[in-house]
């Protein structure tokens, strides 16, 4: 049933969303499909590389687990009548989900191109810039600044469950379902860039050029904390940070304005600081902005698919 209350509808942006595509006896939609595929396509690609994977298996029986554990919520979700927990286990399914997936995904980096590609990367910004950008930017480290950036860096965590409960408190169900979809997508293309071209990323690749450490305080701990336990070696180009951001910061525009121009600053920064904080090259920055304007464009074209081949399943099945 629409959500009587005026402008809940989120627009002609989210007014697609909704087509569902019924497999194994549950209702998928968009978000799903490409969840679902993604976990798919990665599981195949353990299989065929399995030689080239340490312990594939452990790392398939994972996959599938978490796979099937999407599948329930699915059946869960069905059986809430209360919109706002569903959409809460709807935003908490998609994110955990994506978390799997990228920690999976890491161990299968080098299974298409069998070395990092950090010399071309740095081949390249050293013929564009002059200099090496990371390492350049040395010269202006401070407390203060480093904490200003890891601020921006970590807070990135937050904001992308937090924006969605916005979005879906402000206008409903259906721009929820767009803020997911495109995450989704610019999750996966990310991921796949990680295949097609790994990078091992600065402080992995060249520890040794940095001479100047980065002080902080709080947030400097904590971003140094997801650099030693939960980053690995690689997942840089395209940058997932940078592509997420700049997904989120656009559906704030779309959905929530005044949010959109509080984040300003800090998504803008936040694109300093992955390279600042020594977790990119500015390529893989550079990239991950254009790799989410890209879903961003996409987007509506694949919706139109999926609602097509929703709309065709719909008249066999009747």
């Amino acid at each position: 049933m629409a959500d009587p209350r005026p402008g809940r509808d989120g627009g002609r942006w989210a007014a697609p969303y909704g087509a569902r595509l019924t497999l194994a006896g549950i209702p998928l939609q968009a978000v799903d499909a490409v969840v679902l595929a993604s976990a798919l396509f990665f599981a195949g690609l353990i299989v065929a590389f399995s030689p080239r994977i340490q312990a594939p298996w452990t790392l398939l029986l994972r996959l599938c687990l978490w796979g099937l554990l999407y599948a329930a919520s699915l059946a869960v979700q069905r059986r809430i009548t209360a919109p706002p927990w569903r959409a809460l286990l709807r935003m908490g399914s998609v994110q955990v989900m994506f978390v799997q997936i990228y920690l999976i995904v890491h161990p299968l980096q080098l299974i298409f191109v069998r070395d990092w590609a950090d010399p071309a990367i740095l081949r390249l910004e050293d013929s564009l810039f002059g200099v090496q950008p990371t390492l350049w930017l040395q010269r202006f480290v401070s407390p203060g600044l480093t904490e200003w950036m890891m601020f921006c860096y970590v807070i990135y965590l937050a904001i992308y469950p937090a924006l969605g409960a916005l979005i879906y408190l402000r206008r409903g169900e259906k721009p929820l379902e767009d803020y997911l979809f495109v995450l989704t997508l610019a999750n996966l293309i990310c991921f796949l860039g990680f295949l097609a071209c790994p990078v091992a990323g600065p402080l992995n690749y060249m520890p040794e050029r940095f001479s100047v450490p980065l002080r902080g305080w709080l947030f400097t701990a904590a971003g140094e904390y997801i650099r030693h336990h939960v980053h690995m070696v690689g997942g840089n180009l395209p940058s997932p940070h940078c592509a997420i951001a700049t997904v989120m910061w656009l559906m704030a525009r779309r959905y929530c304005r005044p949010a959109f121009w509080l984040l300003a600053p800090v998504i803008l920064c936040l694109y300093v600081s992955t390279f600042y904080g020594r977790y990119h090259y500015v390529t893989d920055s550079l990239t991950g902005i254009a790799a989410g304007l890209l879903v961003l464009g996409l987007a509506p074209v694949l919706l139109r698919l999926w609602n097509r081949l929703a709309g065709r399943s719909g008249r066999r099945a009747a």
